[in-house]
């Protein structure tokens, strides 16, 4: 009996423990992985939304410097008198026709136009 009550005595003070951990314990390391998860997942998500747009702007500036070589050379836009003149830049002064632009002659000049996920850009 004395040794029962010093077992009990001990585990009371804290002094002898079987290893394992609370549900509080687990519960707190479980919200803070939750939480760094979250900050994770809205981290990556606006490094697509940057990269997205980088590409939109790059395509663009693209076909600008192709059209401008263009005309350094021809004098004439290759819009001119086509419906999409950015395919007629290839292979000349474009590796390939562009995927998320468009130019079209508009009076004197040209106008690039975003198509698919760079509509508006």
């Amino acid at each position: 009996m004395q040794q029962l009550l010093k077992q009990q005595y001990r585990k009371m003070r804290g002094e002898e423990t079987d290893g394992g951990f609370t549900l509080i314990e687990l519960l707190v390391v479980i919200v803070i992985l939750a939480i760094l998860a979250a900050v994770v997942v809205f981290a990556v998500g606006g490094i697509t939304d940057k990269g997205q747009t980088s590409s939109c702007q790059a395509d663009r500036r693209t076909l600008e410097t192709a059209e401008e070589a263009s005309f350094a050379q021809n004098n004439v836009y290759l819009a001119q008198g086509a419906t999409d003149g950015a395919n007629d830049l290839v292979p000349t002064f474009l590796a390939a026709p562009p995927t998320l632009h468009t130019a079209a002659l508009a009076g004197s000049s040209y106008t690039i136009t975003g198509t698919g996920k760079c509509v508006g850009q």
